[in-house]
């Protein structure tokens, strides 16, 4: 993995979230690649239950200050940074005081899911396009953890189609369960996305408004697929056994290291 460029994206990332299935693999998987000599970029929202005095979150003025258009408003993108313990690699942090500033991650207190939930993963998508575009870093490989994370495949192949720096990115995406309360999608969704000049053709799987909504987007969009969990929905693996892209088997965290760098290697690059 010597001096490729990786950039993860994840919605969830230990030790700023508690530890759950994607959030322990969006950090051990970066981790190992990086110590195989792998150049690490990560991302994940700046969610209001971060402590950033505690993290040591500091903004990063050069990349800050742009406006990013959501469904027809301009909402003021923030990033942020913080150094990985022990490890000597960096996080971004893409922040927004409207939607990412309460104290909470994806549900309230009765676990219901935030309605402008949308809204938060199609600003996520753009901030982390907009930023490395200020980093001009060209990725080999852009790999994906996590439900908010999913809209990225679908705007790095549609809405920054024209973008030649990330012409020759390969994007894989680890497919997870979730198990969630609510609804994920639907047409409110659709006609954000529509806003962005993204064909409603290309976003079926919206319209079930389901749980595995997100995540079949992101597949779909995808030039590989990791099974990120052990036991994924009939549904979930229809859609990826109808894909005619390389896909890796789960692997436990305690045993993945070579089978995803000889599959980064030798079935997506």
């Amino acid at each position: 993995m010597k001096d490729k460029r990786i950039l993860y994206i994840s919605s969830e990332l230990t030790p700023y979230l508690p530890e759950t299935e994607v959030s322990k693999m969006a950090f051990e998987v970066p981790k190992e690649m990086h110590h195989q000599g792998a150049q690490i970029r990560m991302f994940m929202p700046r969610f209001g239950v971060i402590n950033e005095r505690r993290h040591q979150l500091h903004e990063v003025i050069r990349l800050s200050g742009m406006n990013l258009i959501i469904n027809d408003m301009d909402m003021p993108l923030i990033i942020k940074v913080a150094s990985l313990p022990k490890e000597r690699m960096q996080v971004y942090f893409i922040d927004n005081d409207e939607y990412f500033r309460r104290k909470a991650v994806f549900t309230d207190e009765e676990g219901n899911l935030f309605a402008d939930n949308d809204e938060r993963a199609i600003f996520f998508a753009k901030g982390v396009v907009e930023t490395v575009k200020k980093l001009n870093w060209s990725p080999d490989i852009i790999h994906i953890h996590g439900w908010m994370a999913s809209l990225l495949p679908l705007y790095l192949r549609e809405y920054y189609k024209n973008d030649p720096l990330f012409a020759d990115s390969k994007i894989v995406t680890s497919a997870f369960n979730y198990h969630t309360k609510g609804v994920l999608s639907g047409q409110k969704m659709i006609d954000k996305i529509k806003f962005d000049q993204i064909d409603e053709g290309k976003l079926g799987a919206f319209t079930d408004g389901n749980e595995d909504s997100f995540v079949k987007i992101a597949i779909e969009n995808s030039d590989a697929v990791i099974l990120g969990s052990e036991d994924l929905s009939d549904e979930l693996t229809a859609v990826i056994d109808k894909l005619d892209v390389p896909v890796l088997e789960h692997f436990p965290i305690e045993g993945f290291t070579e089978a995803y760098s000889d599959f980064y290697l030798n079935k997506v690059l």
